[in-house]
């Protein structure tokens, strides 16, 4: 598949879809070490039809962006917490995790590459970074693999709010994401896989996606499909679920920060009862792809609760997305240590 030439993308009407760029990364672990890694043209893969990561799930992946400031200079958003992240997604299906610093060095080393297909900064798009992590080889037993590849890719997407931000519904589904107790706190793909069915479900009845419940006692927002949940409170306290089957996510720690240091907010992690949504003036779902998606309601039992409204924006979510989505396009001054440029001085060793 050839990459498509940059004098046809419409930068400003991209959507969330897969555009070959011209250079990924790919790195193999066999002997009890990683190699060099190398970037390569190709964006297919060939492994054994008994790889693990076939069979058994053995695979992690992170979810990650690059923007383009005013000035032309790109920069990545607390990369860091991604390289940490996928460590943790590692240990826990038995993969050799990768160090801190070769990760910065092969995503640093892929937006670099691909310079040319980071969106500018006026179009309100991105470059999707999806670092990964496989189990390959010949293997039949339910056992760990003995060799493993760790790749990057990235595409140009677009606008998640393409007509600008505003709220979307949900509806409680009766099914789980993940299992107490299980690997709904990593990022691995068997979480993706069971989430299809009640995500489509929704879409079938006219919802965005769904609202996960906590799998021990289905009283307690878990996720809000594949990103996490926040509200905030009557009395102006932001809140996130607490519960050990979700997934910690980047932009949810980030925007906890924000509320913390820009807008002088009290913030907790506690539980969320899904019979006691009156307590809560605003909601919305928060990840890499949309950053934040105010929630307009949830239906619940065939009841839709309306938190601010379903067609404004609430004032404190706004205020989140503006701040946040600043920050990563460089717009707004961040904490010390969440943006990495990506220059001369990140080159691939």
């Amino acid at each position: 598949m050839a990459h498509e030439p940059i004098g046809t993308l419409d930068f400003h009407n991209l959507g969330f879809s897969y555009t070959k760029t011209k250079w990924n990364y790919l790195s193999r672990w066999r002997d009890g070490k990683w190699d060099d890694g190398i970037l390569r043209n190709e964006d297919t893969l060939t492994i054994a039809c008994t790889s693990t990561c076939l069979h058994y799930g053995q695979e992690a992946f992170e979810g990650m962006k690059a923007y383009r400031r005013k000035d032309g200079k790109i920069q990545l958003f607390r990369p860091d917490e991604n390289a940490k992240r996928l460590q943790r997604s590692c240990e826990r299906l038995l993969m050799p995790p990768i160090s801190v610093e070769r990760f910065l060095q092969a995503v640093t080393a892929v937006v670099r590459a691909n310079a040319e297909f980071v969106p500018p900064h006026d179009s309100g798009a991105s470059l999707y970074i999806r670092p990964y992590v496989l189990g390959v080889g010949d293997n039949m037993g339910v056992r760990p693999a003995k060799e493993y590849l760790f790749g990057v890719v990235c595409t140009p997407v677009g606008a998640y709010f393409k007509g600008g931000l505003s709220p979307v519904n949900f509806i409680v589904t009766d099914l789980d994401r993940a299992a107490p107790n299980g690997t709904g706190q990593v990022k691995v793909g068997g979480n993706y896989g069971a989430s299809l069915y009640p995500h489509e479900a929704a879409k079938e009845k006219g919802f965005a996606d769904c609202i996960y419940l906590d799998p021990t006692t289905h009283t307690k927002i878990d996720e809000a499909g594949s990103a996490n949940f926040f509200a905030i409170t009557r009395t102006g306290k932001l809140v996130t679920p607490k519960s050990s089957s979700i997934l910690p996510s980047i932009t949810q720690m980030s925007i906890m920060e924000i509320a913390r240091r820009n807008l002088g907010m009290e913030t907790a992690e506690q539980d969320i009862f899904i019979d006691r949504l009156d307590d809560y003036a605003e909601a919305g779902a928060c990840g890499t792809a949309a950053a934040i998606s105010p929630i307009g309601g949830i239906e619940y039992h065939g009841k839709m609760h309306v938190f601010h409204s379903l067609t404004e924006v609430g004032p404190v979510t706004k205020r989140l997305y503006e701040l946040l989505t600043g920050i990563q396009y460089g717009d707004v001054p961040a904490p010390e240590g969440w943006i990495f440029p990506v220059d001369e001085s990140n080159s691939l060793k």
